[in-house]
């Protein structure tokens, strides 16, 4: 029998994990769903370097929308990890920064992405694995 198929279902009493953990999990659930979407963390990299304009943004991150930016700005913003100032001039002119807590993402995010990077040849190769015994 294939190993996929000999695997069962952990409960709580299997693993050495307590109902503390668990709620623990469904506090920070919201905050890893934020760093975990396809663009907050491009944003967050993006102003690594320094404040930058909506537009520069905009140009910097291929295929985001205009309204997904927004959006994204905004949830970066009520989290807490963006900062965002308006200069009263007309246009006005608007620009998005990090704040010190977001600024503290950025190791975490560049590990993941080295991670990712030293690991996407084993995981495509997963993947077409997989793939391959679906067809079947």
């Amino acid at each position: 029998m294939k190993a996929a198929q000999e695997r069962k279902n952990l409960s709580l009493s299997d693993t050495n994990v307590t109902e503390a953990d668990h709620s623990n999990c469904r506090r920070v659930t919201p905050v890893l769903n934020r760093v975990g979407d396809k663009w907050s963390m491009q944003v967050v990299m993006q102003l690594a370097n320094g404040p930058k304009r909506f537009s520069e943004l905009k140009r910097a991150l291929d295929g985001v929308s205009q309204r997904m930016l927004t959006l994204t700005l905004r949830g970066l913003e009520r989290d807490g990890l963006v900062s965002r100032h308006v200069t009263p001039t007309i246009p006005p002119r608007v620009d998005y920064e990090l704040t010190e807590i977001g600024n503290s993402l950025r190791d975490p995010v560049m590990a993941l992405g080295a991670w990712a990077l030293e690991h996407i040849d084993c995981i495509w190769a997963a993947q077409q694995r997989y793939d391959a015994m679906q067809d079947n």
